[in-house]
C-alpha cells in the first residue's frame, strides 16, 4: 500500500526530500512551480515567429488565396527532413485600421498543408531562451508568401483571433458613425495542432481587408520524433 499523503503544506530546505501533499478533499495537491513555457525554452525547444505592423489589405493574406502565392498572417513550415514535430501552443493577432474608409478581414481562419519539400522562402524563428533568430528546424511565415508551396492550403478550423473592424462589408466611419472594432487576441493551442515534416500552418483572414495592418506572433515547441 502507498504512503499516505499528508494533508496542508510540508515546508522544506532545498535538497531535502519531502512527501507529496493533499489539500482537505484528500486529493493529491499540484500547483505551477514555474511559467507552464519555461521547461521548453529553458531546454531550447521554444520558438516564435510573427511580423511587424504590416499591411494585410490584399486577397493573398486570405482563405482565396490557397497556392503558392498565400502570405500568411502568421505561420511556420516544418521541412520535409526535419526529423521534428512543431507542436503548436499559442498565437496572437493584433489589428489596426488605417483610414476612415475601410474593410474587416475578419473572421480568421487556419488552414494547413502537407508534404512540403520545396519551398524556398521563409524566415528564422527566435529561440525564445537566446532570443537568438538561430536554433530551429523550421521557417517562419508572417508576411512571407510561400513560395515553392507543392500541395494548396486548405481550411482546417476557424480561429478565435480577432482585430480591425467587426464589419466585412465596406464602412466609411464619421465622428457620429465609428467603426465597429475588435480585439486583439490571444488563442491558445497548448498541443492541440501538430505541424509534422512536410507541413504548413498559415494564420488567414475570410475576406480582403481594406485598410487594415496586423502584428502577430506563433510559439511553437519542436520535438525530436520518435521511431
Amino acid at each position: 500500500m502507498s504512503e499516505l499523503q499528508r494533508v496542508g503544506p510540508v515546508w522544506g530546505g532545498s535538497g531535502t526530500a519531502a512527501p507529496f501533499t493533499a489539500g482537505f478533499s484528500g486529493a493529491q495537491r499540484v500547483s505551477d512551480a514555474h511559467g507552464r513555457f519555461m521547461q521548453a525554452a529553458l531546454e531550447d525547444r521554444l520558438f516564435s515567429n510573427g511580423m511587424t505592423l504590416t499591411s494585410i489589405s490584399n486577397v493573398t493574406f486570405t482563405t482565396g488565396t490557397l497556392g503558392a502565392t498565400c502570405t500568411p498572417i502568421a505561420g511556420v513550415w516544418n521541412p520535409l527532413n526535419s526529423n521534428r514535430n512543431l507542436v503548436v501552443l499559442q498565437a496572437i493577432l493584433g489589428v489596426t485600421i488605417t483610414a476612415l474608409q475601410a474593410t474587416g478581414g475578419a473572421p480568421f481562419a487556419w488552414a494547413s498543408s502537407i508534404g512540403n519539400a520545396a519551398i524556398t522562402t521563409g524566415t528564422a524563428p527566435t529561440n525564445r531562451r537566446t532570443l537568438a533568430a538561430a536554433g530551429s528546424a523550421a521557417k517562419g511565415f508572417a508576411g512571407v508568401a510561400l513560395t515553392g508551396l507543392t500541395n494548396n492550403l486548405a481550411v482546417i478550423a476557424g480561429s478565435s483571433l480577432s482585430g480591425g473592424s467587426g464589419s466585412n462589408a465596406a464602412f466609411l466611419a464619421t465622428a457620429v458613425a465609428m467603426q465597429a472594432t475588435q480585439v486583439s487576441a490571444v488563442e491558445n493551442f497548448d498541443g492541440g495542432i501538430i505541424v509534422p515534416p512536410g507541413g504548413v500552418l498559415a494564420l488567414l483572414a475570410t475576406t480582403t481587408s481594406v485598410a487594415h495592418s496586423a502584428v502577430s506572433a506563433l510559439l511553437w515547441e519542436e520535438i525530436p520524433l520518435f521511431t
